[in-house]
């Protein structure tokens, strides 16, 4: 028997998903609670690719000195990299062990129990955020990245799909589930920034304008 891998194969499959759980998520998230899948697959033809998103505005916004009133600060590009990386993989960890969570929670919320249709509705969720991670890129940006929010929105959508919790918890479910998100990416955020600031102690120039 072959193993099908799920969601989107290739570019174009990859471009139609994304536009389709933003544009239409109740359509799509039938789609997907059908789908068979593996965490490979999930990861290679998804999370990966996406999460890179914000992983490489990071790199290109963190080459722009920083100006703070007469005071340009030079981030070293070594550090950049390191912390984009960190965070990359970190991310990437941090959907794995939300998605663990949401699993054991939602009997709680009477839905059930079903690692892999839980680890479809993080990632899946999950497109908004890392597609608005590409504002990272301009700094004055980077309050559009609330945009990201509607992956809240995405995950309330699809919790009756896949974990079946009644819609009348799904609310309670998704907000649960986000509170949870919250705490791992603070995590994730003291990491990352704990590489920038061995970087900002070991390399950072400061040039005064």
């Amino acid at each position: 028997m072959s193993v099908i891998e799920p969601g989107p194969t290739g570019s174009a499959s990859l471009v139609a998903r994304v536009q389709a759980i933003l544009l239409s998520p109740k359509t799509e998230w039938d789609r997907i609670e059908a789908e068979p899948a593996t965490v490979q697959g999930l990861y290679t033809s998804y999370a990966m690719i996406l999460a890179a998103i914000p992983a490489i505005a990071q790199v290109i916004g963190g080459l722009f000195p920083a100006c703070f009133m007469t005071v340009c600060v030079h981030r070293n590009p070594i550090f950049v990299l390191a912390a984009a990386i960190v965070g990359y993989v970190v991310s990437l960890a941090g959907v794995y062990l939300i998605a663990l969570i949401a699993n054991e929670l939602a009997p709680s919320f009477d839905g059930q129990k079903n690692q892999m249709q839980a680890l479809k509705l993080i990632i899946y969720s999950w497109t908004a955020a890392w597609l608005a991670g590409v504002f990272a890129i301009v700094p004055l940006l980077g309050l559009l990245g609330v945009l990201g929010l509607y992956s809240f929105y995405l995950m309330y959508v699809g919790a009756p799909k896949l974990m079946k919790v009644p819609e009348s918890k799904a609310l309670g479910y998704t907000v649960v589930t986000v509170v949870v998100a919250i705490v791992v990416y603070l995590i994730i955020g003291f990491i990352t920034g704990a590489v920038i600031g061995v970087g900002a102690i070991g390399a950072m120039s400061t040039i005064a304008r």
